[in-house]
């Protein structure tokens, strides 16, 4: 209980703070601020679908006990993963795991997956809802914030692909997602140096022979695409689908190990984004700051069966998966999913 005590008073003090205001961009790029609600990542939790008693917490039912970091060292295999290919649903300044039952209180975002998230979201409704994810099975909300190019959207034109991979080095000892799981990658306040030196692998901006920007490049060659890569936290503490920060019930491996109070090896997402915008950058901006503002969220609301049949096969497998879990150079594995990307 003291430790619940004690982050759910670190989430009351953070959003107690001042909120953050975004000031002048570098030369040639437009100024602009962060609406003073909208600024940060910090809220008080509120009663919601999930969290009747509006404390933050939602226990995992039932949770995982007697795990312990595995130190196992399998066969080397270069690749374990799957990817999911979700398309852009729609754009609203709703945010259901920070701003939970509190539409319009986030700075804007861009959802994918699942076609009905919304502030009021719960696993239950996502459940329910529709999905442009290939895998009909894969009804997760996925969301990042929102773009513009001066006071024009930019929204993916195809389907972005999200990946499933180990983060440790035990890849057998990978388990699926509890259904609800939430967390937030990243922060809209975090600083060039904190983005960039995440402990997951950041990649950072790119656009044609630029790599590894903290910030969205002044310009891109004409034709081109703005992308960026950002890996998730791959360990659950196996108590809480979401705590009141929506961070600390996750945590990254440490040399490949989860650590002993974040015991359970999940999948480790991986977004890659891709933005059609190029040429001149200078009015390229997100909706909640600069580039290194970049965060992503994630709510699980996969089908278990489905979703436990990608992870058996390729990531605990060691294949290197399409959607529908086949791996191109391992034909003889088959897949995961039949034609229409279901379970056999």
């Amino acid at each position: 209980m003291a430790r619940k005590s004690s982050l759910l008073f670190g989430g009351l003090l953070a959003a107690a703070l001042a909120p953050v205001t975004v000031g002048m961009l570098p030369l040639g790029h437009a100024a602009y601020t962060v609406p003073a609600a909208h600024a940060g990542h910090h809220a008080v939790p509120v009663p919601s679908g999930d969290d009747p008693d509006g404390d933050g917490y939602i226990p995992a039912n039932p949770p995982v006990t007697g795990v312990v970091p595995s130190h196992g060292d399998p066969p080397h295999r270069y690749f374990h993963e799957f990817q999911a290919n979700c398309a852009y649903t729609h754009h609203q300044p709703d945010d259901p795991i920070v701003y939970a039952g509190q539409p319009g209180a986030s700075h804007d975002h861009t959802f994918m997956g699942n076609t009905t998230t919304a502030a009021n979201s719960t696993t239950a409704s996502l459940s329910a809802g529709g999905t442009t994810c290939r895998a009909p099975g894969d009804k997760s909300g996925y969301w990042v914030p929102t773009m513009y190019n001066g006071s024009t959207l930019v929204t993916p034109n195809f389907p972005q692909v999200i990946y499933y991979k180990t983060g440790v080095l035990d890849y057998t000892s990978v388990r699926p997602f509890p259904k609800g799981l939430r967390f937030v990658v990243g922060s809209p306040t975090a600083t060039a140096d904190q983005f960039m030196h995440n402990p997951g692998t950041v990649e950072g901006w790119e656009c044609g022979n630029s790599f590894k920007n903290a910030d969205i490049p002044p310009t891109c060659p004409a034709g081109t695409q703005l992308n960026v890569r950002y890996q998730a936290p791959s360990c659950w503490d196996g108590r809480y689908l979401d705590v009141p920060d929506h961070k600390s019930h996750m945590a990254y491996p440490v040399n490949g190990i989860c650590p002993d109070d974040h015991p359970v090896a999940l999948p480790m997402i991986e977004f890659k984004m891709a933005f059609p915008v190029s040429g001149d950058m200078s009015q390229v901006r997100l909706s909640s700051g600069r580039g290194y503002s970049f965060h992503y969220d994630f709510f699980n609301a996969w089908d278990p069966a489905t979703q436990k049949a990608l992870v058996d096969h390729c990531v605990v497998g060691g294949l290197q998966c399409d959607a529908r879990g086949y791996d191109q150079t391992h034909p003889e594995a088959g897949a995961a999913l039949n034609e229409n990307y279901e379970l056999p």
